[in-house]
């Protein structure tokens, strides 16, 4: 897990997907003449922060948005939401600015919050909350598991990926943004006509810890039953553990690709998690690995 204890650690909140970017690039570059095949790396101009990897004859694409929810600094250390990070007095946030790092403790007065820092913070300065990675033998314990748990699990994919594209996007956690251009770019490239959001999902009433990847049905967001049907077939095939997952409200690049001009079909499929927005994020292993798992079977079957 030193990978994805890796990218939970990169400050990369909603607009500074830089950092967690050439992360990923260099990463790439750096392992993949030790994967099945080697992928054809899209990015720089033209596709601002968001990263494109094609192998071989692809089909089908993975999703999976690179951004975390944060904090930005507005003014007299007031802070203001990247996204929708819980809010509680005495939890510590990390950046740095042009006068140096920054380490302080979210304190709320008349109903605005602050950041418990001993100078004034430079305006527009984006904060996260401070990681403390915990790992033993059922679960691991982080924040930004959303979404750097489905960014670990695309990469872990790539390894053995034959045909296939797998899209890092930007702006998920405060809107999207980058899901329009992409899909624009694999659709009229490609012709990819099928997606699987590589995002992460909530432990519910519904949805348990250790019982396997959540695939959706739907969340506030609609997804073609005919292809979902056709997921929840071939994962009932693969002996893999899963379970269903209904919801009203949520949302990930699934819901941008259904808002984009293109027929593209899309199924959320993520482990769920206890903690959500919140330092203390938790997810069980026995779900991410049948996360893995079943990405894996449904790119050589999709």
């Amino acid at each position: 897990m030193k990978l994805l204890k890796k990218l939970c650690s990169i400050h990369a909140p909603s607009g500074e997907e830089n950092n967690i970017s050439e992360f990923i690039i260099e990463y790439v570059k750096s392992n993949m003449q030790n994967w099945k095949v080697e992928p054809k790396i899209y990015c720089g101009d033209g596709f601002q922060d968001s990263i494109i990897l094609s192998f071989g004859k692809p089909k089908t694409a993975i999703y999976a948005h690179m951004d975390s929810i944060g904090f930005t600094v507005k003014y007299n250390n007031e802070i203001i939401k990247i996204g929708g990070p819980v809010v509680k007095s005495g939890i510590e946030l990390v950046g740095s600015d042009s006068k140096g790092k920054i380490e302080g403790k979210i304190i709320k007065k008349n109903e605005k919050i602050y950041i418990d820092f001993k100078r004034e913070i430079d305006r527009g300065t984006s904060l996260t909350f401070k990681m403390n990675f915990k790992e033993d033998n059922d679960y691991i314990q982080s924040c930004y598991l959303d979404n750097r748990l489905g960014v670990w699990n695309a990469l872990k994919v790539a390894e053995n990926l034959e045909d296939g594209i797998i899209v890092f996007s930007c702006w998920e956690e405060h809107g999207g943004g980058s899901v329009g251009f992409l899909t624009n770019f694999i659709h009229t490239k490609y012709n990819i006509n099928k997606a699987l959001i590589s995002d992460v999902t909530w432990v519910t009433e519904g949805v348990k810890a250790d019982e396997g990847v959540a695939i959706s049905l739907r969340d506030s967001g609609i997804p073609r039953r005919k292809y979902i049907n056709k997921i929840v077939k071939l994962a009932k095939e693969s002996n893999i553990n899963f379970q269903l997952e209904v919801e009203s409200s949520g949302g990930s690049d699934g819901n941008e690709i259904q808002k984009s001009p293109y027929p593209i079909d899309w199924c959320f499929i993520g482990a769920p998690e206890q903690n959500v927005h919140s330092p203390k994020e938790k997810v069980h292993k026995n779900d991410i690995q049948s996360m893995v798992d079943i990405y894996k079977y449904l790119m050589e079957r999709l």
